[in-house]
């Protein structure tokens, strides 16, 4: 059995969402963006075997949600870290301090 995800996949996924559901591409899991789709295209590869190709269409919409990198496996679950009201930067500016600089 071929590890392509075929036609067949990508129907029966498609018949589970609303048809007016907008459909993007995430490309590049080292810095994951989202892109717009210009078409789909059919062809014959360099053995006759039938392909299909989803076009992007040359725009970049933003950042992939991190929902979706995390599910494709690209990366790992993090949390941003806890912020603390109040709290003094640890390299604030003291005129009194710029002796010995």
């Amino acid at each position: 059995m071929s590890s392509d995800f075929t036609a067949r996949h990508l129907i029966a996924w498609l018949s589970s969402v609303t048809p007016d559901t907008p459909v993007r591409l995430a490309i590049n899991p080292f810095f994951p963006l989202e892109h717009a789709i210009a078409d789909v295209l059919a062809t014959t590869d360099a053995f006759g075997n039938a392909v299909i190709y989803v076009v992007e269409s040359g725009e970049q919409l933003g950042p992939v949600p991190p929902a979706v990198t995390v599910g494709a496996g690209w990366h790992e679950p993090t949390e941003a870290p806890r912020r603390h009201r109040g709290a003094v930067a640890a390299h604030s500016y003291h005129p009194n301090r710029l002796e010995g600089i």
